[in-house]
């Protein structure tokens, strides 16, 4: 679950460059928008290539950075909250630079805040015992180290392989398991697959070798072998010429906007029926949305100033030699932003999408412009709203549109998409796709396996020899709410209850919704209640609707699930965001990510874990939404050898903002 990027030190363009290679594209492609030509008018607008390449020589000049240094990330230091809020357009604006630095040569890691408009450096400090995320540097020369390393080629001799080029090594974030040769080293743990005269690596693992390479020294310290298990000779291709004879084509289904797209893109921002925001791509991160607002009578009213995932991991059931590691974090280890893919219209998304690409930084100080990275849309959603008079048989319906704001990442095996849906009755809807190839394991195939039983509880076969890993998705997103305003929010939970019956409900069908408001963050630590049908409801009750009901915004899950590690495990100490799947925080602009700014080879974890101990109040407060929603995947054969897209996701639903259904003064469709 974490990007494979091979990348050549000498390559300027550093991973960035790698990704688009890998994926057949060139590095500066036609756009539908040049995120190279946007100056920034805001000051949430990303950074763009002069103000990366104004960061690298002001830290240069003052004697900060050395051949041996690196830049894991450089990013926009976003400005304090409540000056962004009053900002007005065409006023001189706060422009900064955040860049995280590692010397290989010192071995630590260093913080820096440049001042951008003053071309000066303000801050500049070492964060003792931290690992920075993987970056392409790194991850350009894993596999010549692995294939070097004597005790890695004997190994794979024993597999009956001596073209070690054809092997594939895939290094995967170590983790901390407190062994004593691990100690104090920046690492990862390399596993190999087998791709001779093969596109797909994942159905021909090389089972039971991993390498454990320590990245500062650029050797293999260790190698693992915990015996011989026969490489599959099966393929698994996702071409025409491989899956065999294709199905009849649908007749083609064309999406057309003739008038143009209903939308205005203004820089950085969107404005769409009614809805107002900014977004912009982080490399971290990925989408990240700003100042999230809804006009209602002629005024923007505000329900988001930020969001975002903040986290994800993946963690895999199987507790082997080769695989009790495999607990990725694809975005604080690794960056799922650096891993969008460019967009294709027609395929990726729709054809009416415009298209807008990014400028990123890279680990040598330069960027790269990551083309088509971001699709807008609009689509058709159904029925909007609809009734029909029996007695007159006078009909009212309303079509549906939705706008859609998405991207793609690939992270090693798996694709992930992440769509904002911005719906017009005020529904903020967040959706996560699934889809890619699954990380397999080579297994002995005795005759009871090949009618799907394999012996082992970890796993299901998919293929002769070939079992995929039960494992879990966790998806952790920050919702930075400003339910009309940022100060002054509450949250309460909402569980809908059956009254007993007696007196209060003499016939036994009544039912009401207890709501309890969450005072403090201990207490604000909530997991959901299928019984209950359990939600939480932001509001604001400073403001109210006319109907005297104080404004609100509710959060409604979709499917979710509970982490399956044992609560004392490695990875649940890193990932403490697993135990609630609602937090609640008050505002603090250096709370960014759940687990933690740095999560690579984390001992514990540094985010909400740790901050919510604190137990501040959150009633009547700016407040922070932290959503955890988690997916276990136990595979199918159907899923092999490429999954269908899986979806998951959750709603921002207005409650009590409006007095009224704001979706009434939607028109009429055109015939």
């Amino acid at each position: 679950m974490r990007p494979r990027i091979v990348n050549p030190l000498q390559d300027p363009c550093s991973r960035l460059a790698v990704v688009l290679l890998l994926l057949g594209l060139p590095l500066l492609l036609p756009m539908a928008r040049a995120a190279s030509e946007v100056k920034p008018t805001h000051p949430l607008d990303p950074l763009t290539k002069q103000e990366i390449a104004l960061t690298a020589r002001i830290l240069q000049a003052e004697g900060k950075v050395r051949d041996t240094s690196r830049f894991p990330i450089i990013v926009l230091h976003e400005p304090p909250k409540a000056k962004v809020l009053r900002f007005t357009p065409g006023k001189a604006m706060r422009r900064e630079a955040f860049a995280v630095v590692y010397d290989r040569a010192e071995k630590a890691t260093f913080e820096a805040v440049v001042d951008l408009n003053g071309k000066r450096l303000l801050s500049w400090n070492k964060v003792p015992g931290v690992q920075p995320a993987l970056f392409g540097d790194e991850l350009g020369f894993i596999p010549a180290v692995v294939r070097a390393d004597p005790r890695w080629r004997q190994a794979i001799r024993k597999r009956g392989i001596t073209d070690f080029e054809h092997v594939q090594v895939d290094p995967w974030s170590a983790g901390a398991f407190g062994l004593a040769d691990e100690q104090g080293l920046r690492m990862v743990r390399a596993v190999a697959l087998y791709r001779r005269g093969a596109k797909n690596g994942y159905a021909r693992p090389i089972e039971g070798v991993v390498a454990y390479v320590d990245l500062d020294t650029r050797k293999v310290f260790r190698v693992v072998d915990t015996g011989v298990v026969p490489v599959s000779k099966a393929l698994a291709e996702l071409d025409e010429k491989s899956v065999g004879k294709l199905r009849q084509a649908p007749r083609p289904l064309r999406v057309t906007q003739p008038d143009g797209a209903s939308f205005r893109l203004r820089g950085h921002e969107v404005v769409w029926q009614n809805w107002h925001f900014r977004f912009a791509m982080h490399p971290r991160e990925g989408l990240v949305l700003y100042t999230v607002g809804y006009e209602d009578r002629g005024k923007v009213r505000p329900i988001l100033y930020r969001a975002s995932l903040s986290e994800m991991v993946v963690p895999y059931g199987d507790p082997g030699p080769g695989w009790f590691f495999r607990n990725a974090f694809d975005m604080g280890e690794f960056g799922l932003g650096l891993g969008a893919n460019p967009l294709e219209l027609g395929k990726d998304c729709p054809a009416n999408a415009l298209l807008v690409d990014a400028v990123l930084a890279t680990d040598d100080g330069g960027s790269a412009l990551v083309p088509r990275v971001v699709a807008i849309c609009e689509r058709d959603a159904g029925i909007l709203w609809k009734h029909r008079d029996y007695l007159s048989g006078h009909d009212e319906t309303r079509r549906a549109r939705q706008l859609v704001v998405s991207y793609i990442a690939t992270a090693g095996n798996y694709e992930y998409g992440v769509s904002w849906i911005f719906h017009q009755d005020a529904t903020l809807e967040v959706e996560v796709l699934m889809t890619g190839v699954m990380t397999t394991k080579g297994v002995t195939t005795p005759a009871e396996a090949d009618e799907g039983h394999t012996g082992e509880g970890h796993g299901h076969l998919v293929a002769r020899g070939i079992q995929a890993v039960h494992h879990q998705h966790f998806f952790n997103f920050r919702l930075d709410m400003d339910v009309d305003g940022p100060a002054g929010n509450s949250v309460v939970e909402m569980n809908t209850e059956s009254v007993p019956q007696g007196l209060r409900n003499p016939y036994g069908n009544a039912f009401m919704v207890k709501e309890t408001l969450l005072r403090k963050e201990q207490d604000a630590q909530r997991s959901l209640n299928l019984t209950t049908g359990r939600k939480w409801k932001v509001f604001n009750p400073s403001r109210k609707n006319g109907l005297g009901q104080p404004v609100g915004y509710l959060l409604v899950p979709g499917d979710n699930a509970v982490p399956y590690a044992d609560p004392a495990s490695s990875i649940r100490k890193r990932a403490g965001f697993l135990n609630a799947h609602l937090w609640v925080t008050p505002y603090d602009p250096s709370e960014m990510n759940a687990a933690g700014y740095y999560v690579n080879q984390s001992q514990e974890d540094q985010g909400l874990a740790k901050w919510t101990r604190a137990n501040r109040s959150v009633a009547n407060a700016d407040v922070v939404l932290w959503y955890t929603m988690g997916i276990t995947h136990i595979p199918r054969p159907e899923e092999w050898p490429v999954m269908c897209v899986q979806k998951a996701g959750f709603k921002l639903m207005p409650c009590g903002f409006f007095t009224r259904n704001p979706a009434l003064d939607v028109p009429r469709g055109r015939k």
